[in-house]
C-alpha cells in the first residue's frame, strides 16, 4: 500500500484549500490564520506567497488568471499577485463571530464558500454561492462548521461537511445544479475523527481528510468505508487530486492549537503531503465570471 509523503520542507498553522492548477503544474493552497495563499511549482520546487490582511478561508482560481478569495469579512476578487480589485459581497454572518471556511467552484463555475460558527452555542454557519454574473446566494444554514464541499463528476451530487457534529451531508443537485434537500451520507463515532475538507474521484467515491484522526478515508457513493491511510500527523485538514494524471492526492494539515510538547513530539503537523491512488480524481474547474 502507497504511504503518504512530504511535498516539500513546509509546515504551516492552518493549510486548508488545496487546488491544482493544470496549467501551471502548481499547488495552490491557503493559510488561513496567516491570511495567506501559497503556491508550490512542482517541477521547479518554487514556493510563492502572496499575503491578505485578514484570514483567507478559501480561495478558488479564476477563468484568465487571478482568484476569487473568501476573508473574514467578505469576498473579493483579487489580481494574480493578490492585490484585490473587487468585493463581491460581505460576509452575511457577523465577521466577529463567524469567519469564512472551507470552499471551491462546482461544474459551472460558480464559487461556494461555507462559514464556521466560533462560539459553537448553535450552528450558526451557513454555506454560500458566488454565481457568475457575482450575484451572492445564501445555499444551506444549520451548520456549525462547513467544510468538505465536493462535486459527484455526474453532477447529481453536492458534498459538505459539518465537522463540529462529525457527519457528512449529500445534496441532491438538478440540472442547474440547483440544490435540494441535504441528507446524512455518514455520521461518525468518537474515536474515528471527525470530517474535514474532501474531494470526489472519477468512480464517484468521496475521499476526507478525518481531522483528529490521524488518517484520511474514501467512501463509496453509499457512504461505506472502502480505504484509509494514516498519517504521521493528528489533524489533516483538506485533499484535492492533482498531477499530470490526476492520480496525485495533496493532503494539507494543521498545528493550529496544538501543545508545544505535540509539535514536538509530531514536527510534521502543517506539512503538506502527497499520496499516489489508482483512481484519478474530478478536476476542479476555476471561477468564471460572465
Amino acid at each position: 500500500m502507497a504511504e503518504p509523503r512530504v511535498l516539500f520542507e513546509y509546515t504551516g498553522h492552518l493549510p486548508e484549500c488545496p487546488t491544482w492548477s493544470e496549467a501551471e503544474s502548481a499547488l495552490y493552497w491557503a493559510d488561513i490564520l496567516e491570511g495567506e495563499i501559497h503556491r508550490y511549482h512542482l517541477p521547479t520546487g518554487e514556493h510563492t506567497v502572496l499575503s491578505f490582511h485578514e484570514e483567507v478561508g478559501c480561495f478558488a482560481l479564476r477563468e484568465g488568471g487571478g482568484f476569487i478569495v473568501a476573508m473574514r469579512t467578505g469576498i473579493w476578487l483579487a489580481d494574480k499577485h493578490g492585490l484585490l480589485q473587487r468585493k463581491v459581497c460581505d460576509n452575511p454572518s457577523n465577521p466577529q463571530l463567524a469567519r469564512f471556511n472551507d470552499g471551491g467552484t462546482d461544474h459551472f463555475g460558480r464559487f461556494y464558500a461555507g462559514t464556521f460558527w466560533a462560539p459553537g452555542d448553535y450552528n450558526g454557519a451557513l454555506l454560500m454561492r458566488i454565481d457568475n454574473d457575482l450575484t451572492p446566494e445564501v445555499i444551506q444554514c444549520d451548520i456549525h462548521g462547513h467544510n468538505g464541499l465536493a462535486f459527484s463528476d455526474d453532477k447529481r451530487w453536492m458534498y459538505t461537511s459539518d465537522t463540529p457534529n462529525a457527519v457528512i451531508y449529500r445534496t441532491p443537485l438538478d440540472e442547474q445544479g440547483e440544490p435540494g434537500k441535504r441528507e446524512v451520507f455518514r455520521r461518525f463515532k468518537p474515536g474515528e475523527g471527525i470530517p474535514d475538507g474532501a474531494a470526489v474521484d472519477a468512480e464517484g467515491c468521496y475521499w476526507s481528510a478525518l481531522f483528529d484522526g490521524w488518517r484520511i478515508a474514501r467512501f463509496s457513493p453509499q457512504g461505506e468505508q472502502l480505504e484509509e491511510y494514516r498519517l504521521p500527523v493528528r489533524c489533516p485538514t483538506m485533499v484535492c487530486f492533482g498531477g499530470d494524471d490526476m492520480k496525485t492526492l495533496f493532503i494539507t494539515t494543521t498545528r493550529e492549537n496544538m501543545e508545544p510538547e505535540e509539535v514536538a513530539a509530531y514536527p510534521l503537523s502543517g506539512a503538506i503531503f502527497t499520496l499516489p491512488v489508482s483512481v484519478a480524481g474530478v478536476k476542479k474547474g476555476p471561477f468564471i465570471a460572465r
